[in-house]
């Protein structure tokens, strides 16, 4: 009897353990994990939400009117607490860095989420920079608005709510903005692609602009990458990471508009 017992208990740590690698080395497994049964769990034995979690953790853990302290807290949160789909700390040291090569005016980030890339991009603007960044769903877009107030970012961040499709047409009349100097794109992947073409017909797009794409290999963006690496429109370079706080193989995109 003990023998059975021991062996099943064996064989459930297998499984259990099994699970746990493949979580954090396979797309599919990861995304399924976090995604669709654990965020969903989390969700109802709390009442709350993950970006509500995350934004909570950040007001107990972070410094108020430091955004160096906001993101380092997100990034312990997500690597040890909860996963997030946030740019993360590895890719977010590319974004990083293309920003300060681009050394932008005008930037426009699709996708907000809990505002994370958001503020990465924020803190490293020059003064009278503008940064105007699209969320479709109102939930995360107010956790994002109460994460700029405590990175105290919130003056420097203008937030549309809505879908991209039919803001970006509205931006230039909107905002007064005639051209982008760089593009972050981390929405909806489906979206990667039109909502490209939809900002060269808008015309918010200049020769030297910049699109950085996330998530390009996880989930991926297929019809995306293939349009920006074959387009005479565009020079495209592939950076290899790997996805937000796990070992899965993940990338980003950078994608200079040539005219």
């Amino acid at each position: 009897m003990l023998t059975t017992v021991l062996t099943l208990v064996a064989l459930l740590l297998c499984i259990v353990l099994l699970v746990r690698w493949r979580v954090r080395t396979n797309a599919d497994w990861a995304l399924w994990w976090h995604d669709n049964y654990l965020e969903r769990i989390r969700d109802f034995l709390s009442g709350t939400t993950r970006p509500v979690r995350i934004l909570k953790y950040v007001q107990r853990c972070a410094n108020s009117g430091d955004v160096l302290s906001v993101i380092s807290a997100i990034d312990a949160y997500c690597s040890k607490v909860e996963w997030a789909m946030n740019v993360g700390d590895e890719k977010g040291a590319i974004l990083d860095a293309v920003v300060l090569e681009t050394r932008p005016r005008y930037v426009l980030e699709l996708g907000t989420y809990c505002g994370y890339s958001t503020l990465r991009i924020a803190h490293l603007l020059a003064p009278g920079a503008r940064l105007i960044t699209l969320e479709m769903n109102p939930h995360y877009a107010q956790v994002a608005i109460e994460m700029f107030r405590h990175a105290g970012l919130d003056a420097q961040v203008e937030l549309l709510v809505g879908s991209s499709s039919a803001l970006i047409p509205q931006l230039r009349k909107k905002l007064d903005i005639e051209k982008f100097d760089l593009v972050f794109i981390d929405h909806w992947k489906v979206s990667y692609l039109p909502d490209t073409k939809l900002l060269e017909e808008c015309g918010l797009l200049k020769a030297g602009s910049v699109l950085l794409a996330d998530n390009v290999t996880c989930p991926g963006a297929p019809d995306y990458l293939q349009y920006v690496r074959n387009s005479p429109r565009y020079q495209s370079q592939y950076f290899p990471a790997r996805l937000e706080y796990l070992q899965v193989e993940d990338g980003v995109e950078k994608s200079v508009f040539l005219g």
